[in-house]
């Protein structure tokens, strides 16, 4: 049996799967929990004692925190874990590695930069370069989608090319950025999630989309399975979690003709599809995995930039 360790999961509401999840795994191993709102958190940024206080009271120091921070409250939520991190608490995941997966675009260019296996993709500003930003992907049909979009919202499948042209005005005259991809067919509308842990996929299962939707995620109503990936797929998964700099990710994963290709790696991935497809405890590996790595002043983020 470890030591009971003080852990704080920092998540807007306890009643959410995941969180609640955490909480049960770690209590049942003898560990003092507490869940916090990171948005009731307020700082004191100095040199020589960083502090945070919670709804009035100083927090006192812990051995960990798990941050689970929604796509909304990024900007935030990392300025939180960067002040954990200040006072020497080990993070699971630190903020940097989260504001790296939370950028799109730049998670992107890491991941290509490193030779993982991506769908291909372009990005532009000029509306003068509609045509070749389409073509550059291999036309319709393709995927655009927002930078800031989650959970499948802001992802549109345009199946000719004058489709496209229209999503591209549409989203420039919004002002917000955008990604265009290529469509691969080929997977039929499914995708994997690996969820890693460490240096090891701890479980994995296929989502796929319901009929006449190409978006597999579970909040469009897609079905998962448990399903066994191969070392190729695998590997590409803890390659990509570590290049973020991850400890804890889901990285989500298409089977094309030519390998599997990454999609996107999440920082905070959701326990409850993962845990119901595997029938696994994919919480308990999470709080063993702090029990392993968890010492003051130590810090969990293995990449750069």
């Amino acid at each position: 049996m470890t030591e009971p360790r003080k852990i704080i999961i920092l998540s807007r509401n306890r009643r959410l799967y995941s969180t609640n999840r955490l909480v049960e795994a770690a209590e049942s191993r003898g560990h003092d929990v507490r869940v916090i709102d990171p948005l009731r958190c307020y700082m004191n940024i100095s040199s020589h004692r960083p502090e945070i206080h919670y709804k009035g009271e100083l927090l006192e120091p812990v051995d960990a925190v798990i941050p689970r921070i929604g796509a909304s409250i990024t900007f935030y939520g990392t300025a939180v874990v960067r002040q954990f991190e200040m006072m020497g608490t080990f993070c699971v995941n630190e903020s940097v590695a989260i504001s790296r997966a939370r950028d799109k675009l730049r998670s992107l260019q890491l991941l290509s930069r490193k030779g993982i296996g991506l769908p291909v993709t372009g990005f532009g500003h000029s509306p003068d370069d509609n045509t070749d930003l389409i073509n550059m992907v291999g036309g319709a049909p393709l995927v655009i989608k927002l930078l800031e979009g989650t959970q499948g919202k802001g992802v549109v499948l345009a199946e000719t090319n004058k489709a496209a042209e229209s999503v591209i005005d549409a989203f420039r005259g919004l002002r917000v950025y955008f990604l265009t991809q290529e469509y691969i067919k080929e997977a039929g509308g499914a995708d994997i999630r690996c969820f890693v842990v460490g240096d090891k996929v701890v479980g994995s299962m296929m989502r796929q989309a319901k009929e006449g939707e190409f978006r597999s995620n579970v909040h469009r109503g897609g079905s998962v399975r448990n399903i066994r990936i191969t070392p190729e797929e695998r590997s590409t998964a803890v390659r990509a979690a570590r290049i973020m700099g991850l400890n804890v990710a889901g990285v989500d994963i298409m089977r094309s003709n030519h390998g599997p290709v990454v999609l996107e790696v999440n920082s905070s991935p959701g326990l409850e599809g993962i845990e119901r497809a595997t029938e696994r405890d994919i919480a308990g590996t999470i709080i063993q995995f702090i029990e392993k790595k968890a010492r003051p002043g130590k810090t969990g983020t293995r990449g750069k930039g």
